[in-house]
């Protein structure tokens, strides 16, 4: 069999070799084998990198917003034209379902970067005036420089998209490191936006952590963002405030579902049970704990269990698969051994084993009888696993939906519009639904609190994050 030769990495326009000879295997987690390998980028190759980011923002940072549009609209319509190839790229490194990575992020990666075309247009700041006499200031909102950006394993291109999109709006230009795992699809973006961005504004480099060290440290960059785990989000906060640069986060997340005893329990369980297990439940802002009033415990539980063995984990091409398998051999380790780990109060009461006897597959799994200090209530599992646990009013209900350390989402399920206000005031999460959990649109922020970071994308917000402000005051005479 012959060995792949090593993707490149993407700098001012052009695909270049790595100056290193180190290479990380890219395995299909849906049969385990071997269908790339990508380099483990130096220091040398950030640097080429972050120069040639540094040389476009001389134009690009000085182009206007229609400029700056019409080239995010292109893109976009790029996108649409090569979505087969963007998910037969995904696909190899993710083992996705083909008609997701299609739908859920190509199609609505697209929308999402023509919103932020139409949001380069739309920077605000104090309109002009004479706050003192004799004087008048205004406020000119102005783009960082070059950024550095890492994206995750989860949704590759999706995650990308949520990066560059307000990044290039607000004028910056961009050194982004994918996943070591998930690299292809990000390749494919950088292609596609040859001749569309001038060469050197959007510029993709492959690597390990270590890589991804060299670009956060890289004292040239104005910002740094990451979508990751808590544990890479602290590391690139140190790293960044070391040069007192701005730091961008989105990490983790241990998102309830905070449950009333006047749902519809059917329709609760449906909406809880896809948000869980949507892919495999490597989302941040997945439901991974059901709180649920004690009155009707039993008969969620029933429910979300029956719910879930209807769920099909599966091959991409399969029109019935939910979700796929799980993204690597480490991460598929450390699921298993969170499992394994449950105490013996804990109940598995459907699920909590592998699928098959190849590949990266896990069975969607409800647990019951965990304590609130348990392991898996207090920590990110990121798969398929769902705990539920129960409470006597809404004083407990937000004391064990606020008492984790992540605050990126949370749900509420109720038909009563008072105990609406008063929950979702009270909850500690970025994101709040009521009756569903897990949609997201473009013009609304997502980004969470506590350990779960800071900063937002999505929405004017998103892209205000990208930008510095700059108070400009003129004498009259």
């Amino acid at each position: 069999m012959t060995t792949p030769e090593p993707l490149k990495n993407y700098i001012d326009g052009a695909f270049v070799d790595s100056t290193s000879d180190e290479v990380i295997d890219l395995v299909n987690p849906v049969d385990e084998t071997v269908v790339g390998r990508a380099p483990v980028s130096t220091e040398a190759d950030v640097e080429a990198a972050v120069s040639a980011a540094r040389r476009a923002f001389r134009t690009w940072g000085k182009s206007t917003p229609g400029q700056r549009q019409s080239a995010l609209l292109a893109l976009a319509d790029a996108i649409e034209a090569h979505s087969d190839e963007l998910v037969e790229a995904q696909c190899r490194n993710t083992g996705q379902p083909k008609a997701v990575i299609a739908a859920e992020e190509v199609k609505v990666g697209a929308d999402q970067l023509r919103f932020f075309a139409g949001a380069a247009r739309l920077l605000e700041g104090k309109s002009a005036g004479e706050y003192m006499e004799g004087f008048t200031s205004y406020v000119r909102r102005e783009p960082i420089g070059v950024v550095g950006q890492v994206t995750p394993w989860n949704y590759p291109f999706m995650m990308a998209i949520w990066k560059i999109g307000p990044a290039l709006a607000a004028g910056n230009t961009i050194v982004l490191k994918p996943s070591d795992t998930t690299p292809e699809s990000t390749l494919v973006l950088a292609r596609l936006s040859k001749g569309i961005l001038p060469d050197g504004v959007l510029n993709v480099v492959l690597g390990s952590a270590h890589t991804g060290a060299a670009l956060v440290g890289h004292p040239a960059l104005g910002l740094v963002s990451i979508t990751g785990s808590v544990r890479a989000g602290i590391e690139v906060a140190v790293s960044a405030a070391k040069q007192l640069k701005r730091a961008h986060l989105e990490l983790g997340g241990k998102a309830p579902a905070v449950v009333f005893d006047d749902t519809d329990i059917d329709k609760t369980a449906s909406g809880i049970a896809e948000a869980a297990f949507f892919n495999g439940g490597q989302d941040c802002t997945a439901a991974t704990r059901v709180l649920v009033h004690e009155s009707i415990h039993d008969a969620l539980v029933d429910a979300l269990v029956a719910k879930a063995e209807t769920i099909k984990t599966g091959l991409p091409d399969d029109p019935e698969t939910f979700y796929g398998p799980l993204n690597n051999a480490a991460h598929f380790a450390r699921v298993t051994e969170k499992i394994a780990a449950l105490p013996a109060a804990a109940k598995i009461r459907t699920g909590g084993a592998r699928v098959g006897d190849t590949g990266y597959f896990f069975a969607p799994t409800v647990i019951t009888g965990v304590d609130q200090q348990d392991a898996i209530v207090q920590e990110e599992t990121f798969g398929p696993v769902l705990t539920v646990q129960s409470f006597r009013d809404e004083e407990q209900a937000v004391e064990l939906a606020n008492g984790v350390d992540f605050g990126l989402a949370a749900s509420v399920w109720t038909k009563d519009h008072g105990r609406v206000q008063r929950i979702t005031a009270a909850l500690d999460a970025g994101a709040v639904w009521v009756n569903c959990h897990i949609p997201l649109v473009a013009e609304m922020p997502h980004g969470g609190f506590k350990q779960s970071g800071y900063g937002k994308d999505l929405s004017a917000y998103g892209v205000e994050d990208y930008t510095r402000i700059k108070h400009v005051m003129s004498a009259h005479d």
